[in-house]
């Protein structure tokens, strides 16, 4: 079981911030959704909670979460992260390689 050491008011570890974020996630749909609604899709672990999910992407992207929606599918479990106006997830997919 993965067990993770984070709590609101610390900072996440990169090692745990790494096991939780698999790999992003590209369709067309999901490109859609960096250009009109500023978010991201990631393929995360199946056990960890939202808060993990915001956290994650926090330490090892340094931008700031707004929301955090997930979904299970055949693939594994999806993390739609919507990111505050000032971060800009087109900028984050460019550095990430997606676009």
């Amino acid at each position: 079981m993965l067990r993770l050491t984070w709590r609101r008011k610390q900072r996440l570890r990169l090692e745990d911030a790494q096991k939780i974020l698999r790999r992003p996630y590209v369709t067309e749909r999901t490109f859609e959704q960096i250009e009109r609604e500023n978010k991201l899709c990631f393929l995360v672990d199946d056990r960890v909670t939202k808060r993990q999910i915001a956290g994650a992407i926090e330490a090892l992207y340094e931008v700031k979460v707004m929301d955090v929606n997930t979904s299970r599918t055949i693939k594994g479990k999806k993390a739609f992260v919507r990111l505050l106006e000032q971060n800009k997830a087109a900028e984050l997919a460019t550095k990430l390689g997606l676009v």
